[in-house]
């Protein structure tokens, strides 16, 4: 595998680990429980388009940030890869992630009219830990290429996003409950080993 094919594989695999969409199912499915079919995919649609230009903004913006607040690279890293550990630990534990949103917050979406954009798109699906990924990522890409590839893993991961989204009732049944929480423990296993591999590269460069 190259180093182009692993950068992509890399950034692909943390993005969505991070993003977790089943993780995102069971409160979309609460939010848009009395909704129609059509609003539901409305809305499905909406909160995937606003989590991909925030990522998209973050990997495209995430340098100038570095520079503009005086940020390093290690620093970033070591601090990126302890708030991603944290949200892994949650996600093995098949708990939800108080990094991503706040059960305050997960109330105030039900009561809310629109709720593609608050809390959906932001915190749940583009929150915290995503956003300090793509930073890394970025800060990673070496050239026009790798953003391109980064872009694509965004970009496919907003698709994943959309379509267990879209089909959330139906997954929700043949998966259940248990299937759900399997599958966001292998993510949250594969998300620590990452957010270790940041941390001992940031180390690794301080020293």
């Amino acid at each position: 595998m190259t180093y182009l094919d692993s950068f992509f594989f890399v950034s692909l695999t943390t993005i969505f680990s991070i993003v977790n969409p089943l993780g995102a199912l069971g409160p979309f499915l609460a939010m848009t429980a009395n909704d129609p079919k059509e609003k539901r995919l409305s809305t499905a649609k909406r909160s995937s388009l606003v989590s991909f230009l925030v990522l998209i903004g973050c990997a495209t913006a995430g340098t100038f940030i570095f520079q503009f607040y005086g940020i390093s690279l290690p620093a970033v890293k070591i601090a990126g890869g302890i708030l991603l550990f944290l949200v892994a630990l949650d996600m093995i534990n098949a708990r939800p992630s108080r990094t991503k949103s706040t059960s305050e917050e997960a109330e105030e979406g039900i009561e809310k009219e629109d709720v593609a954009i608050f809390p959906l798109a932001i915190p749940l699906i583009s929150g915290p830990g995503s956003i300090v990924s793509v930073f890394i990522l970025a800060e990673r890409a070496q050239s026009l290429l790798h953003h391109f590839y980064l872009y694509l893993a965004i970009a496919l991961t907003m698709v994943g996003v959309f379509l267990i989204l879209r089909s959330g009732h139906q997954i929700a049944r043949w998966l259940g409950k248990i299937g759900i929480n399997v599958f966001a423990r292998l993510m949250g296993l594969i998300l620590a080993a990452i957010a270790a591999q940041f941390v001992i590269d940031g180390v690794a460069a301080v020293l």
